[in-house]
């Protein structure tokens, strides 16, 4: 199978949304990476994440293993330290082997909706 991907990806937008409404955790609001490796390599991923008003964390390591994809809610990464809820933020991706990766959104602020939101990341 050909690589497909990139090795740098931007996701400019982050954002996850505060406070959510309904159970956990099919309800709570989140933001999304997923991430497919067609290579025959693992793919430990390293993302990194930027706010307006103080210095970049991370990195934060993704592994993915070789023809696997994976779905990781942003709102679970903690360490180095857990992301900040209900503030923008953008990441930077970067794979030792190409990638592809989507970023959702889910948005439960509001009682007894749910909105969804997808697109792809930026490859750089």
């Amino acid at each position: 199978m050909p690589d497909v991907g990139a090795r740098l990806w931007v996701v400019p937008g982050g954002h996850i949304p505060f406070p959510s409404n309904g159970p956990e955790p099919d309800f709570t609001s989140f933001d999304q990476v997923c991430v497919l490796n067609a290579t025959d390599t693992r793919a430990d991923v390293e993302l990194h994440v930027f706010y307006e008003d103080t210095e970049p964390v991370g990195p934060y390591t993704i592994r993915v293993d070789a023809r696997r994809i994976r779905h990781v809610r942003v709102n679970d990464l903690i360490d180095p330290e857990a992301v900040r809820l209900d503030r923008p933020y953008g990441c930077l991706l970067r794979s030792p082997v190409p990638v592809v990766v989507q970023f959702l959104r889910q948005d439960t602020r509001l009682p007894g909706v749910v909105a969804l939101a997808a697109t792809m990341a930026y490859p750089a």
